[in-house]
């Protein structure tokens, strides 16, 4: 039995026996009490007239007596069931309103309602656990390429924020615990629609739990979890997760790359942050000596990326021992003047406020700043709903590592391309890095790109396969714009993948030959997506670039045409 109507009839039995028993004995009493009819013969009510007399008089709707004016008993018999009749209605009514308000069964009510979603879902979704930070981030970010998904999280305070939040599709969303495998199952994991699941809860175990679950349910399913241990980290890729995302790790190859080569850190800035963003800006970390305050998880891949490079540090930990700092190491929070200047602050290049506290980190911004203003200063926020506070403070680089984790995931779910294109330009001089620069910047109107990738294939692409039959096609003929053709669409290829071979060609040029099954990585204003795909889809548009004619369409044009030729 469905479970909403299973607690409304369970919680509803006495009410509804209450009614039950007043409706009949009212029927009852007016079909038993005799009257008179116009004619002054006795008669009696029939049932059915009985039933209908009770239903608008113990309502309060108001009645009369029909079919025949009612006798002294009669009237007697009806004052009596008036008062019997109101306080059975006022008595259900009561419990109707108290289960409303019972928690089981609003839970019950949205369960059904979330499966309902799920079952109408028509559409590619990717279901997400954990709508914090990083899940809110991301969940926007999909929304705005387009993409379906399901949401689950244990507050229902934020399952609320979801709910009020003014997206474009609507979200179906549930409050539970998403490492419950029947939870997953009820939110689409076996639908033949689903793309992959993404857990990003606050936990390592739960999202140890959810990967799991996933692979052991639907082993081709991708599923990308966030892991904050190394230890958990390990144990994920042990049993195949698809990615694995460190947000602390990352964090610490970043700020390697930007202290390596600031050019490679602003491109993959520029093609890793969330789209429609204001561009970011380069940075430029100094060598020499840094402070490193915390030497949590975070403290120490800062640290990991900065011997990497050859750069000397000096950690400031509150608890030393705890946090198995070696080395030269200062006990103190980084809050205190006395602290930082122990440290070293005075001659230092650069300092990290990695403590798991917002307030902390701005205090050792504040300090340090006012020892040494030249200082290159990175702070690490933990709440996105400090963002005006840490941008008050003007640090060189704010870590978040919300964004850090949705941009990867981003990245995965949507331009698998991407990680591969990033790998293969580090190997790239600077020259190049900034040639590529000033072409991504020339296309983006001061903007973040998106990102996408795009297959030549018969579903993506059959106006192209059609044509390439018959002729050789390059790549700048599918890149113009399927109105002026003497304009080209603003994007930029980042990278072809040949279908044969698996050949990887970086920033392709205009008379790249392409094959069927080839894999485009493009970047560009997020209108180029949908004139690319005009152009490749729309055989009409593909002749028009290709000829430069615009041949009628259909049969009634193709004959006017031919008429007036």
């Amino acid at each position: 039995m469905d479970k909403v109507l299973f607690l409304f009839l369970r919680r509803m039995r006495a009410p509804l026996l209450v009614l039950i028993t007043a409706y009949s004995v009212s029927i009852a009493g007016l079909v038993l009490i005799p009257g008179i009819d116009d004619q002054g013969e006795p008669w009696r009510m029939d049932f059915f007239h009985a039933f209908y007399f009770v239903s608008y008089m113990a309502t309060t709707i108001g009645f009369g007596e029909i079919p025949h004016a009612f006798s002294e008993g009669q009237r007697m018999w009806t004052a009596a069931t008036i008062y019997i009749s109101v306080i059975a209605w006022l008595y259900a009514i009561g419990k109707i309103l108290t289960l409303i308000q019972d928690p089981t069964f609003k839970l019950a009510v949205s369960q059904q309602a979330f499966d309902r979603s799920i079952r109408r879902l028509r559409a590619p979704f990717f279901i997400v656990c954990g709508y914090g930070d990083t899940g809110s981030l991301l969940v926007r970010s999909l929304l705005r390429r387009r993409k379906r998904v399901v949401v689950i999280d244990h507050s229902q305070e934020r399952i609320n924020d979801l709910a009020l939040s003014a997206m474009d599709f609507h979200i179906p969303a549930l409050c539970a615990d998403a490492s419950n495998s029947s939870r997953l199952q009820s939110a689409g994991l076996s639908n033949p629609f689903c793309q992959g699941v993404v857990a990003l809860t606050d936990h390592d175990e739960i999202n140890l739990k959810i990967a799991i679950t996933v692979k052991l349910l639907n082993p081709d399913l991708p599923v990308i979890c966030r892991a904050e241990s190394r230890d958990t980290e390990r144990n994920m890729r042990s049993f195949g997760t698809d990615q694995v995302i460190n947000p602390f790790a990352i964090f610490g190859e970043r700020l390697a790359l930007a202290l390596h080569s600031p050019g490679h850190h602003l491109l993959h800035q520029w093609l890793s942050s969330v789209p429609g963003n204001d561009l970011p800006m380069p940075i430029y970390p100094p060598h020499g000596t840094w402070i490193l305050c915390g030497f949590g998880r975070f403290g120490k891949a800062a640290h990991a990326g900065l011997h990497r490079e050859g750069v000397t540090t000096v950690i400031v930990e509150e608890d030393p021992e705890r946090a198995g700092c070696a080395g030269e190491c200062i006990r103190g929070r980084g809050t205190e003047a006395d602290t930082l200047q122990e440290a070293g602050v005075v001659t230092a290049a650069g300092i990290v406020a990695g403590t798991d506290s917002d307030s902390n980190n701005l205090s050792i911004l504040m300090t340090a700043h006012e020892l040494n203003p030249e200082l290159f200063m990175v702070a690490r926020q933990n709440r996105d709903d400090n963002g005006a506070l840490f941008e008050a403070g003007h640090p060189h680089l704010v870590v978040r590592h919300s964004e850090i984790v949705a941009e990867t995931v981003l990245a995965q779910l949507t331009s698998p391309l991407l990680p591969r294109f990033l790998a293969e330009a580090q190997n790239r001089d600077e020259a190049w890095v900034n040639e590529l620069l000033s072409r991504v910047s020339a296309v983006t109107d001061e903007r973040v790109p998106a990102v996408w990738s795009v297959e030549l294939t018969p579903n993506t692409a059959p106006a192209w396969l059609e044509r390439r039959r018959h002729e050789p096609l390059s790549l700048g003929q599918i890149m113009m714009h399927p109105v002026h053709r003497d304009q080209q669409i603003p994007c930029v290829a980042l990278l072809l993948q040949r279908a044969t071979g698996g050949e990887i060609l970086l920033t392709p040029g205009d008379d790249t030959s392409l094959d069927p099954g080839d894999r485009i990585l493009f970047s560009g204003q997020p209108t180029a997506i949908a004139r690319l795909l005009r152009v490749l889809r729309n055989a009409h548009v593909l002749d028009f670039l290709l000829t430069g004619t615009d041949r009628p369409q259909g049969w009634l044009w193709r004959r006017f045409g031919s008429r007036s030729a």
